[in-house]
């Protein structure tokens, strides 16, 4: 009886000192996928974040995301575009579709048909008026406007309206997108008008029946 419980010692000895020295991690045969830290990464989900694009900005070309992986790693996902953007919006990022479903809506409503949007005066001296319709705008005079051109830091549209004026300058402040603020003044022969505007454009100009169009891109 005792040569038998002294045999079962010696092999559960020999049983002990071959096991594993921590049993609670993985063998080399046994790892699928890289075990984590018990360190705390209770992270708030992501619902919506917006990143802010510069004025000058025109047309989007890629969106790159980065994000940490399970191992700690970290990795990277582009996804190619190329679409026209409005700087005066922000892009999103969201894993809502309620936050999705609502923005798209938003925008539905706000765009639509620019044609079928009026004119809203913002400028009145008598002889000449000023209209705006999103990024148009109608200039609506008898005087020849001899010439035109566009400044930077701010960017401003300068017109130089043939005429023997003879009134004091003035400016005023413009509420909304696109055009910040607005200012007359006489010289010479001509008196002008500089349009600031709010950020980085361009601009075409038409010849109308009753005026100028200015339109921003």
């Amino acid at each position: 009886m005792v040569l038998s419980r002294i045999i079962f010692l010696t092999f559960f000895l020999v049983l002990v000192l071959n096991a594993r020295d921590n049993p609670f991690f993985p063998t080399k045969g046994e790892v699928d996928i890289p075990y984590t830290s018990n360190a705390k990464t209770a992270l708030p989900p992501l619902k919506r974040a917006t990143i802010a694009i510069p004025s000058q900005a025109r047309t989007i070309k890629k969106v790159t995301v980065e994000f940490i992986n399970l191992d700690g790693s970290t990795q990277n996902i582009s996804i190619e575009l190329n679409n026209a953007v409005d700087w005066y919006l922000p892009i999103f990022i969201s894993q809502s579709m309620g936050d999705l479903h609502a923005e798209k809506t938003k925008e539905q409503q706000k765009n639509l048909d620019p044609k079928k949007k009026k004119y809203k005066q913002f400028y009145n001296l008598g002889f000449i008026k000023f209209y705006k319709r999103d990024k148009e705008i109608r200039v609506i005079t008898n005087d020849f406007m001899i010439r035109d051109f566009l400044l930077t830091k701010p960017h401003r549209i300068v017109m130089d309206f043939q005429s023997d004026l003879n009134m004091n300058s003035q400016v005023k402040t413009l509420k909304g997108r696109y055009y910040k603020k607005i200012s007359f003044g006489v010289h010479e022969n001509y008196y002008r008008i500089v349009l600031e505007l709010d950020g980085v454009y361009k601009y075409k100009k038409q010849r109308k029946k009753k005026g100028y169009s200015f339109l921003l891109y």
